[in-house]
């Protein structure tokens, strides 16, 4: 049996487009500028997430990895934080789940790094104690989020946010975000 599904996809539709509209525009120009600022200072570049979060902040890793900096003089030096995952269950197993993160930028973040931070919610005490670590050692920090920002928001030096109430929408557009800076960066690299 054939459901008729017609009016639930123009719904969501919808909401996605109508969410993008209001993405603030500045914010994603300081997005742009902080990843081409990053490359310009051979900066590392962290980004950190759970689930489908993480999921987007390994697809970042190698977008720009590998997609922007293969055949290139000047590389981009993204390391995704969730991506060890003998590393992450064993801090999750012996200290602690909120310290998955953090000890990582412990080994390997030096001051003027950029640690990028997406959490729907926002307020993950994983992410929330990886990025104040990073504030205290001097990175920069941007947070990618939803709902009303939490406190991931709030502690950032730098934040794209999407504002709905709605995980899929928000995890929707961190992904556009990602592929939009890809399409951007390389042409302005290339």
């Amino acid at each position: 049996m054939r459901r008729n599904f017609k009016n639930d996809i123009e719904t969501y539709f919808h909401r996605l487009k109508a969410t993008l509209d209001k993405v603030s525009r500045k914010e994603l120009e300081d997005f742009l500028n902080l990843l081409l600022d990053a490359l310009e200072r051979d900066c590392q570049v962290f980004t950190l997430g759970n689930g489908g979060s993480h999921a987007t902040a390994s697809h970042m890793a190698v977008d720009f990895n590998k997609g922007l900096s293969y055949g290139k003089s000047r590389r981009f030096k993204f390391i995704c934080l969730g991506d060890n995952t003998p590393t992450i269950t064993a801090y999750a197993n012996d200290v602690s789940y909120e310290d998955i993160f953090i000890e990582p930028l412990k080994n390997f973040l030096k001051p003027g790094d950029l640690v990028i931070a997406i959490s729907g919610s926002g307020n993950l005490p994983n992410v929330i104690k990886a990025v104040e670590y990073a504030n205290a050692q001097g990175a920069l920090t941007l947070g990618l989020t939803g709902y009303d920002g939490g406190k991931l928001r709030k502690i950032v030096k730098y934040s794209v946010h999407i504002p709905i109430a709605d995980m899929q929408v928000t995890e929707d557009l961190h992904m556009v975000l990602d592929h939009m800076a890809y399409s951007i960066l390389g042409k302005v690299l290339s």
